[in-house]
């Protein structure tokens, strides 16, 4: 046989919510008008509730004189009680939403490069799959200094090529670096010789300089990656060279037709799958020294969000660089 509650006389006895509400709301501004404003409802529904809880309680809360009101007695004592009863309601609410917030809140640093060409690619896919957890990125060439935004808040994950980068955080190895020229179709269809490794010497080249990318990368230029594959090239003397220290912008110069730049396969490999860009060259070289983490804060180890995200980066970067196939051949 099933217990049977006894009715709970406090909860019984409470006068509706809403017209308590629309009451502490009257009464703060001593004004039916701003009150209803305030609580974006109408001057007459606020009325009517108040006129609903005085019946309720028996009492008048309000002495009426024109378009001014007036707390009673009565209501001056309800009203005390009332208002300290929903302040910490409120508080309560906040803690709790604040609470939840910064548990699902989580901070992903990187280099702007591989927000443009990766993140931004992907991140939506999780986003759509977790839609109560929130990310905010980090796109910075100053991954030692990376704030979150709130002073002394370090990021919950970085991924760059900094092993380790501060105490509590931990790193995982995810990718090594593979690079070979890229360019237009339409550039390649008006130079078909730098399919040869000697044209290349004659083309357009974008070249990317290490102005203030110290703490990106260990730096891979024309000059670097030519002299891998034993083949040396003045750069200083080459009559066809754009340098800039803006990756971003050589792709996008490429993209246009201006030119072939250096293509690091994980930013320019879905451009490349795409047809923006085409793979030139006879060789791709495989930096294995040269390998990029994922670094994370190790007290973050449990947090529910944080694995997500961490599982997440590691199978999709896994996944969408194993997918794309470079149609060239090399070491």
């Amino acid at each position: 046989m099933a217990n049977h509650i006894e009715p709970d006389q406090i909860l019984l006895k409470m006068p509706s919510l809403r017209a308590v509400k629309s009451f502490v709301a009257a009464a703060k501004y001593q004004n039916f008008t701003r009150a209803a404003e305030a609580l974006c409802v109408t001057q007459a529904a606020i009325s009517r509730q108040i006129r609903e809880l005085e019946s309720a309680l028996g009492v008048e809360l309000f002495r009426r004189s024109g378009r001014t009101v007036e707390l009673t007695e009565a209501g001056t004592m309800f009203y005390d009680a009332a208002y300290l009863s929903f302040v910490n309601i409120a508080q309560a609410a906040q803690r709790i939403q604040n609470t939840q917030q910064l548990k699902q809140e989580l901070s992903i640093c990187c280099t702007p490069a591989f927000s443009a060409f990766w993140l931004s690619q992907y991140l939506g896919e999780f986003l759509t799959e977790n839609p109560d957890i929130h990310v905010s990125v980090i796109s910075t060439s100053n991954l030692l200094n990376a704030s979150s935004g709130d002073p002394g808040v370090a990021p919950d994950l970085f991924i760059s090529k900094i092993n380790d980068p501060r105490d509590g955080y931990h790193s995982i190895p995810i990718f090594h670096d593979i690079v070979y020229p890229v360019c237009s179709p339409d550039y390649l269809e008006k130079h078909p010789e730098i399919n040869k490794m000697k044209g290349l010497r004659e083309a357009d080249l974008l070249n990317l300089t290490p102005y203030g990318r110290s703490q990106v990368a260990e730096h891979v230029d024309w000059d670097v990656w030519l002299r891998t594959l034993g083949m040396e090239i003045d750069l200083a003397k080459q009559a066809h060279i754009f340098n800039a220290n803006d990756y971003s912008m050589l792709v996008q110069l490429a993209i246009s037709g201006q030119g072939v730049c250096l293509g690091w396969h994980h930013l320019v490999g879905r451009l490349v799958q795409e047809g923006k860009l085409i793979a030139v060259g006879e060789k791709q070289i495989v930096y294995k020294e040269k390998c990029h983490y994922l670094t994370y804060q190790e007290k973050m180890e449990n947090n529910e969000a944080f694995t997500k995200l961490r599982s997440w980066l590691i199978n999709t970067v896994s996944t969408t660089l194993s997918d794309v196939s470079i149609p060239i051949t090399g070491e």
